[in-house]
């Protein structure tokens, strides 16, 4: 349905405010212009529940709420990051004198408005108006985007961006994120640039290091974040990045106290808490990592924006612990997950991890081996990723550290290495998955030698002026190990010397049939499900794909 700015009578509106009497003056001013239906609550916890379940067209919330630990710059946050906020809802931060510089910062990148107490009915209407004409300027380029035409949408925002045409700044950041979603990451960089040129915004600069990241360039990304951080040190989004490049860098360690210092910044963020609790666990510090994923899984277990890979590790490091009483939690918890959505094969999956270590903890050796033979059954499969390779391996770990060990177990191990360990960050996260047995991490980081070896030669010979002896070596190995990286440098090998290699197209139809059957080029470090990158915007589109899938919004992740 096409946005009007003054009609609001089929619109649903949201106020959070602890205040009663302030909350009852909102509520009554969105019911005077005409707002179909108005929803209040005084907690951010219930608002978070509402935005999660329910679609909003207005949302009207105060910013700072002196019984709660997290603010409602936090919650916007929280549901920005996670993909939770439709395009078409209005959000607008509700403030006092005291913190008006903190959400005046914010308005900037995050909301369509901000309201400073005291005011007047009509200063609201103006906000509301003001938001609505933007949505609906903009309509062109989210229709293009809800019907997945992509680059119309970002050529689009290039235009306006060109002619300084209205809004141009805002299209100019949808545009950017749009190019880093098609692999322009080129084309984005320079767009992020010309907005740092034309005025200068933290969220440009950190699209700058974003673009560079993704492009592979890691040390010109962390050296553009570097200078982010030290001009402005509060700035959650840039840690978030940051520890991101770290980790891929595997640097784990110095990953770990960034996310710890975008954490600290932001102590309620669910995803922030997650990422600190995962990074905690792959760096070797247990202790940490238990207190913080049980946090996370205390504050976040109902919320959508809940990974169900926490409960996993909290289920290994409890059975380190002996903990059964904790172990059980764990499975409860999955259980009620799963009843909430028992279609999601993921959950499905991770919750077979944990009932394997019930089995581990009771000892019922016979049917855990028998759970682990099944799962070691599968890991040339297409759908294996990384994640349940981690999993399987730290169910190993903790088999051989009982002195329980299948016979077939470091030619597993070894498979595992060698498909997965292709990054250096790679290879840690599986060396930290497996490290109750060191021998295992010997045997993963081989393999990630082995790999690079392997990779290093197919280049060698490939500058030497032998291009298809090159990709032909990266193919065979590729297809043996099923290697994401040396089916990558097949990949780019074939784009750099396509008219130096003779019978180019079925060498590339090879690689291409690779790459699409093992998703290598959508791989990377990760910890957890992937969610949207810091910095960037997610839209939330598909109105009419939403009608046709259960309770599955189409989103768009940029």
């Amino acid at each position: 349905m096409p946005l009007s700015e003054e009609d609001f009578s089929t619109s649903q509106a949201l106020v959070v405010d602890p205040n009663p009497t302030s909350r009852s003056i909102l509520v009554s001013q969105l019911r005077d212009f005409g707002m179909g239906k108005v929803v209040q609550c005084a907690k951010l916890v219930d608002a978070r529940r509402q935005l999660e379940y329910r679609k909003f067209d207005v949302v009207l919330c105060e910013h700072y709420f002196s019984l709660e630990s997290i603010s409602g710059q936090d919650l916007l946050d929280d549901l920005r990051r996670n993909q939770l906020l439709p395009f078409s809802t209005v959000f607008i931060m509700v403030t006092g004198e005291a913190t008006y510089a903190k959400v005046a910062e914010a308005a900037e990148s995050a909301l369509d408005g901000y309201l400073l107490k005291p005011h007047k009915a009509t200063h609201l209407g103006e906000r509301l108006r003001q938001a609505r004409i933007r949505k609906i300027s903009l309509q062109s380029i989210f229709l293009a985007i809800e019907d997945e035409k992509y680059e119309v949408a970002a050529a689009l925002c290039l235009e306006r961006f060109e002619m300084r045409g209205k809004f141009w700044l805002y299209a100019a950041r949808v545009g950017a994120e749009l190019l880093l979603r098609v692999g322009k990451y080129d084309q984005a960089q320079h767009l992020y640039q010309a907005v740092v040129a034309a005025k200068t915004l933290p969220w440009a600069k950190l699209g700058v290091a974003r673009s560079l990241l993704d492009e592979g360039q890691t040390a010109k990304a962390v050296s553009t974040l570097e200078n982010l951080i030290s001009e402005d040190p509060n700035y959650a989004d840039a840690y978030d990045v940051m520890g991101r490049a770290q980790f891929e860098q595997g640097k784990l360690d110095a990953a770990l106290a960034t996310y710890k210092m975008a954490s600290t910044l932001t102590p309620a963020s669910i995803s922030r808490l997650q990422n600190l609790g995962m990074m905690s666990y792959y760096s070797g510090n247990h202790k940490e990592a238990e207190k913080v994923l049980d946090r996370t899984t205390r504050l976040g277990l109902d919320s959508k924006m809940f990974d169900s890979q926490t409960l996993v590790l909290l289920a290994f490091m409890r059975l380190e612990a002996a903990d059964r009483k904790g172990l059980q939690r764990c499975h409860d918890d999955f259980v009620r997950i799963i009843e909430r959505n028992p279609e999601n094969d993921r959950n499905i999956r991770l919750s077979a991890v944990v009932d394997a270590l019930q089995l581990i903890e009771e000892r019922q050796y016979a049917r855990v081996i028998a759970t682990v033979r099944t799962m070691c059954s599968l890991i040339k499969e297409a759908d294996f990723d990384f994640e349940s390779a981690t999993n399987l391996i730290a169910l190993l770990s903790q088999l051989a550290d009982k002195a329980i060990q299948l016979d077939e177990v470091e030619n597993v191990i070894t498979t595992l290495g060698l498909r997965f360990s292709g990054s250096r960050a790679l290879c840690e996260l599986l060396a930290g998955a497996a490290s109750v047995h060191p021998p295992y991490v010997e045997r993963i980081r081989i393999s990630h030698a082995q790999i690079l070896k392997i990779a290093e030669n197919a280049l060698s010979i490939s500058m030497g002026g032998n291009p298809k002896a090159a990709v032909q070596d990266l193919i065979r190995n590729g297809s043996k190990t099923l290697c994401g990286k040396l089916i990558e440098t097949a990949y780019l090998v074939m784009h750099r010397y396509t008219d130096k290699i003779e019978d180019a197209k079925n060498l590339f139809d090879q690689v291409h049939d690779l790459r699409e059957r093992y998703k290598t080029h959508i791989s990377g470090a990760s910890m957890g499900e992937k969610k949207r990158q810091a910095g960037g915007l997610t839209l939330r589109v598909g109105i009419s794909n939403e009608k046709n899938s259960a309770n599955k919004p189409a989103l768009v992740k940029i």
